[in-house]
């Protein structure tokens, strides 16, 4: 008896252990990851509404992980795109900087200085080409969940100055991902010095840099008007940005989790822009009670701003930005102001 029961128990056993390994790993989930980089500061608003989408889509995707690694600690915007090519990140909220790395086209929102004279002009060129813009960014891999922006590049300097030729003197800082950028700059007398974000505060401090191209928020945010005391009031350009994740780490998702995504991805960036844009006098306000001073500049010197943005559209056109969507955006523009009667 014992004999059979051992002939029978033998391959049933065998079986067993043969099944049992196949049977545990069909049960192994890989948990769904969503890690974002960002250079924006920690607790900032952007980070909380980051953070406020993540429980959105958390609650979708039981079992997910969602991290935000802030103040620039996965590198600058170029970097944190290339993070995302290779899989160390599924998504970021990045500015033009970080996005025309992967869609150059993009940059006809943010470098195109003294174009937009108002957020109304603005929103209605992004929305006109959002639909082509999102899908250009989906051919590349990445899908674009909203879209914010961080108010209007000032000039915060060491030194007093008003007119274009007064910062001819002063060092600037630059995006290092930005070539086009600095080769322009050279060209027209200017000196740019190429950095990171992580880099903005100590070399300022050391002299390195004198001029930070910045928004008020970030300037605030990250104590740069503690050294740049000046601030020249003109809204050179926009910094506009938006929130995107790899395709690949969409795809993994659910579709409850990817309905999440999109619904708090535009609930998020609708409240950074608002906020962002509201927080603009808030923080000049905050940055004068600190010293910070605001310098105006007058009629002639505007006059001599607006002369150097017509004298750098050729240059950036085909260049810093792409040909077919320079132009999209000045005609947007021309049939918006055509319809307020400009």
């Amino acid at each position: 008896m014992k004999t059979i029961c051992r002939k029978l128990l033998l391959p049933a056993l065998l079986t067993w252990a043969a099944l049992a390994p196949t049977a545990a790993c069909s049960q192994v989930v890989q948990a769904v990851q969503l890690r974002l980089g960002t250079v924006v500061p920690k607790n900032s608003l952007y980070h909380q509404q980051l953070l406020e989408l993540g429980e959105s889509w958390r609650a979708a995707q039981p079992g997910g992980r969602f991290v935000v690694f802030t103040d620039g600690s996965q590198g600058g915007e170029a970097e944190i795109a290339r993070r995302m090519r290779i899989g160390q990140l599924q998504g970021a909220l990045m500015s033009v900087v970080g996005l025309r790395e992967i869609e150059p086209s993009i940059a006809a929102l943010q470098n195109l200085p003294l174009l937009f004279k108002n957020w109304e002009e603005v929103d209605y060129v992004r929305e006109k080409m959002r639909p082509a813009m999102e899908k250009r960014f989906l051919d590349r891999g990445f899908v674009v969940v909203g879209w914010g922006d961080a108010g209007w590049v000032r000039f915060f300097s060491k030194e007093p100055a008003f007119a274009p030729d007064d910062f001819k003197r002063m060092k600037f800082f630059a995006w290092g991902s930005e070539p086009e950028q600095q080769a322009i700059m050279k060209s027209l007398g200017y000196t740019p010095v190429p950095l990171e974000t992580a880099d903005i505060l100590p070399s300022m401090q050391t002299g390195m840099i004198n001029v930070v191209p910045s928004t008020p928020y970030f300037a605030l945010a990250s104590q740069v008007y503690g050294t740049a005391s000046n601030m020249l009031e003109i809204n050179w350009a926009p910094i506009v940005g938006a929130l995107v994740v790899t395709k690949k780490a969409w795809d993994e998702m659910s579709p409850a989790a990817q309905t999440a995504l999109r619904s708090a991805g535009e609930k998020a960036g609708l409240q950074m822009r608002n906020k962002a844009r509201q927080e603009v006098d808030e923080a000049v306000d905050a940055m004068k009670k600190r010293g910070l001073t605001v310098n105006k500049p007058n009629a002639a010197q505007m006059q001599q701003w607006n002369e150097l943005a017509e004298k750098l559209y050729p240059r950036i056109r085909g260049s810093m930005v792409p040909t077919e969507t320079f132009d999209e955006v000045f005609v947007h523009l021309k049939a918006y102001r055509a319809g307020k009667g400009r």
